[in-house]
């Protein structure tokens, strides 16, 4: 990473200050995305999201310590925005919204960006613990909510490890991403969750 891509050191620690602008902070998410799609992971620098969304470089690194910490909040709205928690009194139709909304996300050209911060995951770890943090920490916590709605309405086994349950329900996806074996389209988060309620439905 060089060191346009990452704080100093003795900056890395998040320093109180003034309140985030969120005005600022969505030009920054979004300056953030608009470059992962056009150059990818590698080529997207800190320098090159302060000049694009007019946020300066050392109130981008008040905020977030590298590059990667804003690629990770950049996917976390996006995320959201295609699989928030629909609540739709049924545990199947929540499961089957949920992923379908996190496959439009994988199919997309930034789901293939995600895939590449993944593997960045993979040999860099403070790129993990961002990851792993800020991003899927959430994320399963959003879904084990609709696991556990479902268990007190009685529709899915209470006797199931749900955090296996999430990764049968969730990992098929993330697999087909990274492996790009099989389609991401709705009709496979249908067929995913409908064979994975075989063995979770109470």
């Amino acid at each position: 990473m060089s060191d346009s891509d990452s704080a100093p050191a003795s900056g890395r620690a998040r320093r109180a200050g003034r309140p985030r602008s969120e005005q600022a902070r969505r030009a920054v998410l979004q300056a953030c995305t608009e470059l992962l799609r056009q150059r990818g992971l590698r080529g997207t620098t800190t320098d090159l999201i302060s000049a694009r969304s007019g946020v300066s470089k050392a109130t981008i690194y008040k905020w977030w310590p590298s590059k990667y910490a804003v690629a990770v909040d950049a996917f976390l709205s996006e995320m959201y925005a295609e699989s928030s928690d629909p609540d739709t009194g049924s545990a199947y139709e929540d499961f089957r919204t949920v992923v379908r909304g996190m496959i439009r996300f994988y199919a997309s050209s930034t789901g293939r960006v995600f895939a590449a911060l993944v593997a960045e995951a993979q040999s860099d770890p403070a790129v993990a613990v961002e990851l792993r943090d800020r991003l899927i920490t959430p994320r399963r916590a959003m879904v084990r909510e609709l696991w556990e709605r479902g268990v007190g309405r009685g529709e899915l086994r209470a006797d199931v490890d749900p955090e296996a349950a999430i990764d049968l329900l969730f990992g098929p996806a993330m697999y087909r991403l990274v492996a790009g074996h099989a389609p991401l389209d709705e009709a496979a988060a249908d067929e995913i969750v409908r064979v994975a309620m075989r063995g979770l439905a109470s």
